[in-house]
């Protein structure tokens, strides 16, 4: 009987927790009908919407349900809910450019006072690829080289913090390496491109730590393969946002081009 309202209680706390990532999507889809009444502008794509939904529901495999659960006894588990919530939902959330659509869909005095705060030096500090970089890959190291790993399992605030971190962190990083949303300062295609294989140096060289020294609890077996689940996983990932970086920097280029070609 205890049992059965335990898991009850756990149903509903899911189903309550699955509010927030079913209003984004509605709140996205939304934005996008609004935006394309607009005769002015360019309809917002579609595969925009698809990348969105998909990343919000990566986001929400993450920290609901069947995933979120072994999480706490398997590190199998909460290395792919890893990857999921720090690396690939940002991804795509990055690349559906949810800062533009918002900037298209509210009235003009509105869209300004955005702007202005993302120019602001708030913004400029976190999104600059060096802090980004420090946020995400060295909030891993804290994680898992600490007491931080263990503590989180035993306190509810601590855990949502970490997984807050955990997401907020890889979107700042994503953010900072493509630009698909206005940005207060944008780097150099080469600058970003050396702090990103520095950062993927930091991240590889962690998973090789942690498949000889695990966080505590966690037993060698499960060690070993949740950390070549975060290294060769966190490399396919990392393949993609170093196409679409590559793609960015040879598009830009063009135009240098063909301007060079007709001098």
């Amino acid at each position: 009987m205890h049992e059965q309202q335990t898991s009850e209680g756990g149903l509903l706390f899911d189903f309550i927790l699955s509010f927030p990532f079913l209003l984004a999507i509605l709140l996205y889809i939304g934005a996008g009908l609004v935006s394309n009444r607009s005769p002015h502008l360019q309809k917002w794509p579609a595969w925009r919407y698809v990348f969105w939904t998909i990343g919000v529901l990566c986001a929400g495999v993450a920290v609901i349900g069947p995933l979120a659960d072994q999480a706490r006894i398997d590190f199998r588990a909460h290395m792919m809910g890893h990857l999921l919530l720090g690396m690939l939902a940002p991804l795509l959330l990055v690349l559906a450019a949810p800062m533009t659509l918002l900037l298209r869909t509210l009235p003009v005095s509105a869209a300004k006072k955005i702007s202005v705060f993302l120019r602001g030096s708030y913004v400029r500090l976190i999104s600059h690829p060096i802090t980004a970089s420090i946020l995400n890959i060295g909030g891993l190291w804290v994680l898992y080289t600490t007491d931080l790993y263990h503590i989180m399992h035993n306190s509810l605030w601590i855990h949502v913090l970490v997984h807050l971190h955990v997401f907020l962190a890889g979107y700042l990083f994503t953010m900072a390496m493509i630009y698909t949303d206005p940005v207060a300062h944008r780097y150099s295609y080469l600058y970003r491109a050396i702090v990103f294989i520095i950062a993927l140096a930091g991240h590889g060289i962690l998973s090789k730590y942690l498949y000889a020294s695990p966080p505590e609890g966690v037993s060698q077996n499960q060690a070993e393969a949740g950390s070549m689940l975060m290294y060769y996983g966190g490399d396919a990932i990392d393949a993609v946002l170093i196409f679409i970086l590559c793609l960015q920097w040879y598009k830009a280029a063009q135009p240098n081009k063909r301007l060079a070609a007709s001098q």
